[in-house]
């Protein structure tokens, strides 16, 4: 059998390669479940043991226990925690008993609490522990637990975060079980400060990922209490982005079968997605929930509506001076009552027409616009300095007569500012390498693959396929929003014809829309945040831009 006396120095450097190989992987792994599963079965691996086990220290009401994380014992199939996915249903182990005494008759406790390793030959000869569960474990199930070596993990700080435990070392000749060698406890020591080391740096990073995160969903907040009509873009444009390029990714034909997204990409994709409107922070309210074409600070049609029933009076006045003065049933006044009725009649209806035009739409023809300004200068009437002026002032009729939306060309303007503000607040912060193209992927989603986009022109030669992505996914959420303040969301078909005609119009790209509507990406987006009323059948071949059926 093998021993620390008979190991050869061919078999210790093979160790310490084996060593340095689980260090440099346990340096590159990202997913905290992975890593600790890589920890286990690297310990398992240089020992050759047949099961072990992985505690984490958690503290939960002032208490400080060990929990089970990861459970494996070759010879049972035993295989929980981890990516398994099976639970493991063991209660944590506290370190304190019910009697306030420390716990130093269970093995894990004892290496906690004296900071040190145990290494046990024979559990069933051992003495100063409590192996009662071991061996109740082995009549159920006629294992046979012997060896166990129980190592402490101290990250830089010193403190232990955890415990690994490994089960009957076995001799690679024979398998008979062995106890671990002194070579054996070095190395999984020396194994276990590596894990601890990379462990904490794994979870520091994912705090501070989180800390990020947490950040910009408090900007996006903000943005949202600024403007409830826009409360869930933030949301919804990051989980359209990744569905979109996952879809783009799992693809194997097509202009697009050699695009490859990394979780590190994914990742990335993620935070442009989330910070895309970041520089709406600094839009105005007034614009950015401007509901109505004559809204500013309040809805200026009501002052017009004023007006017309100040029109609707002057011509009362007018009407009972004439009838003082003719008489009531004098010919003149019967003449003067049927002007009145018909001048209040198209007082109304022009009335009408203004409160109609000041909604707003997605086309104003120009003999609509035409009317408004007939309405404009139609007619007159005092104002408070009680000067006769024009019914509606240039800056009404400028507004009445904006011709889609209710955005005037300034105030889209204004809008447009908040990209060029997101790439500036983007392009300032110190990006860590994997993070490198969030200012461009979050600043190119309003380009247009023509190059008449903003704020930069850019073609889609000149943009990544993450920030082509980015604008599908922004046009989209926009076209089926049902919280916008001058619209209602449009239904799938709706949506996807406009985004087809746009694909034609050099818009949006031509082979992530063929994607987007062929991996139906629509369809899984709409089960999660559309209204069933705007969910309908899609005939995919009447889409503009799709060819159903091509790669």
């Amino acid at each position: 059998m093998t021993n620390a006396n008979t190991l050869t120095i061919d078999d210790l450097l093979q160790r310490l390669d084996d060593l340095n190989a689980i260090g440099i992987a346990l340096s590159k792994e990202r997913d905290t479940t992975r890593l600790l599963e890589t920890i286990l079965l690297a310990a398992k691996g240089i020992t050759n043991a047949d099961g072990g086990t992985l505690y984490l220290m958690q503290e939960e009401q002032g208490e400080r226990t060990l929990k089970f994380e990861i459970m494996r014992t070759d010879s049972l199939h035993i295989a929980m925690g981890g990516t398994t996915g099976v639970p493991i249903t063991f209660y944590p182990i506290h370190l304190i008993g019910k009697d306030g005494k420390p716990n130093n008759f269970m093995v894990v406790v004892y290496a906690v609490l004296h900071d040190e390793t145990v290494n046990i030959a024979d559990a069933y000869t051992a003495e100063g522990f409590d192996f009662s569960g071991t061996k109740n474990f082995d009549k159920k199930t006629g294992y046979r637990s012997q060896s166990f070596l129980t190592v402490p993990m101290k990250n830089h700080e010193n403190e232990i975060i955890g415990v690994l435990q490994l089960i009957n070392a076995q001799d690679k000749q024979t398998n008979a079980i062995i106890p671990f060698s002194a070579a054996d406890q070095h190395m999984v020591e020396s194994l276990a400060s590596q894990a601890a080391i990379a462990l904490t740096n794994r979870q520091l990073i994912n705090q501070l990922e989180n800390l990020f995160e947490s950040l910009i969903k408090l900007i996006n907040t903000a943005i949202d209490d600024k403007s409830p009509y826009t409360g869930g873009h933030c949301e919804r444009v990051p989980t359209l982005s990744l569905m979109l390029a996952d879809a783009v990714n799992r693809t194997a034909v097509g202009p697009l079968k050699d695009f490859q997204m990394s979780e590190t990409d994914r990742y990335e994709l993620k935070i442009a997605a989330l910070l895309h409107d970041c520089g709406k922070i600094s839009t105005p309210v007034h614009v950015v929930d401007k509901a109505t074409k004559l809204q500013t600070i309040f809805d200026r049609i009501d002052m017009i509506d004023a007006r017309f029933e100040v029109l609707k009076r002057d011509a009362e006045i007018e009407l009972l001076k004439a009838r003082l003065e003719s008489g009531p049933d004098s010919p003149a006044t019967a003449e003067l009552e049927q002007q009145f009725q018909e001048r209040t009649h198209k007082i109304d209806e022009d009335r009408e027409y203004l409160r109609r035009c000041n909604l707003g739409g997605e086309f104003m023809a120009p003999e609509l616009q035409e009317r408004v300004k007939q309405i404009g200068s139609g007619y007159t009437w005092q104002n408070s300095e009680g000067k006769l002026v024009p019914f509606l002032s240039e800056d009404e009729i400028y507004n009445l007569n904006i011709k889609a939306g209710t955005l005037t060309a300034e105030e889209r303007e204004i809008i447009n500012d908040h990209v060029v503000l997101t790439i500036k607040m983007l392009e300032e912060l110190p990006w860590p390498k994997h993070l490198r193209n969030v200012s461009e992927y979050a600043g190119g989603h309003h380009e247009r693959m023509d190059g008449k986009g903003y704020p930069r022109g850019l073609t889609r030669e000149q943009m990544s396929v993450q920030a082509r992505i980015m604008g599908i996914a922004d046009v989209f959420e926009a076209l089926t929003a049902a919280d916008r303040p001058y619209k209602k969301g449009k239904t799938l078909t709706e949506s996807l014809s406009i985004l087809g005609k746009m694909t034609l119009g050099a818009h949006i790209d031509a082979d992530l829309f063929d994607i987007f509507v062929r991996e139906k990406i629509y369809l899984d987006y709409a089960r999660q945040f559309l209204d069933p009323a705007q969910i309908d059948e899609v005939d995919e071949s009447k889409i503009p831009g799709f060819t159903l059926g091509a790669a």
